[in-house]
């Protein structure tokens, strides 16, 4: 399937492929045209399952798995596609045959995620770099159609907020805008994942269709997704931070009707460390 003409992505393009190294992408005076693509469904009964595949408890709707995997039969499957940093497994690649692409500081030293710390930063900070990056993330995204998922969500859209100020959120955005591109034009619905503080512009300039949260309720930020995604919110909310009961999280009106509650090593069943629970 491909997607209509979207304006904004259209000027993204143009500042990718103008202008020098330090420039700042274009900032669009309107709206992207929504992709003609099938959403998740909604409310839904979900399992994130990015730590282990495993066969989907009973009841389940909807199954997010990492692009490497195979989705679940019987379910939407969402597809995880780590967008803005480098996956742990990936790291000597990035080491070795792509540093050029990887935000560094300034020794000259790949940034990390400190929360990750097997994770780089890529640098989405020039327009040659968005474009290469968006080559090589659109891989992804087209494995994840070819498996047969039914959409994609894309992680660390904050990276900026984590670069030092090396990145900015227009950085992000730009590079956002061509994986939004790359989605619908294989057919998936992209989603945001995490940022609240951006949604509006998620959804309204880069063309995001709906939203993965983590622990939106934990920090008090559902609202903001669902004043943008209405119901196609996913939220996960997890063991080791529940603001409240588990029940208290359900009973919040706040709260997405998607939502879940997991491990926060999202480990299998066969694990001791193992919970799934849902709204």
């Amino acid at each position: 399937m491909s997607v209509r003409v979207l304006p904004l992505a259209a000027l993204f393009l143009v500042a990718a492929c103008s202008g020098g190294a330090d420039d700042e992408p274009a900032q669009a005076s309107q709206t992207v045209e929504r992709a003609a693509v099938t959403l998740p469904p909604s409310p839904a009964v979900p399992d994130y399952q990015l730590g282990t595949a495993y066969p989907p408890p009973a009841g389940v709707t909807l199954v997010a798995r990492d692009s490497t995997a195979s989705p679940a039969p019987g379910v939407h499957n969402v597809c995880y596609v780590n967008g803005f940093q480098t996956q742990p497994q990936e790291r000597e690649l990035w080491l070795t045959q792509r540093r050029h692409l990887l935000l560094t500081d300034p020794g000259g030293e790949p940034v990390i995620d400190p929360d990750w710390p097997d994770e780089f930063l890529l640098d989405t900070s020039t327009p040659s770099n968005r474009d290469e990056l968006a080559r090589i993330t659109g891989e992804s995204i087209t494995r994840c159609a070819d498996r047969g998922f039914g959409s994609v969500e894309i992680d660390n859209l904050d990276s900026y907020s984590r670069s030092g100020g090396r990145l900015t959120v227009d950085h992000n955005m730009a590079y956002a805008a061509l994986l939004s591109a790359r989605a619908h034009d294989r057919g998936l619905p992209i989603g945001q994942k995490n940022s609240a503080e951006v949604s509006r512009r998620a959804h309204d300039e880069v063309g995001f269709d709906f939203a993965v949260t983590e622990e939106c309720h934990a920090f008090s930020e559902c609202p903001t997704y669902t004043g943008v995604y209405g119901v196609h919110v996913i939220d996960i909310e997890y063991t080791d931070n529940l603001r409240g009961t588990f029940a208290d999280v359900c009973a919040d009106p706040a709260t997405p009707r998607t939502t879940t509650l997991r491990d926060r090593k999202l480990v299998g069943p066969d694990n001791s460390s193992y919970v799934f629970q849902h709204c």
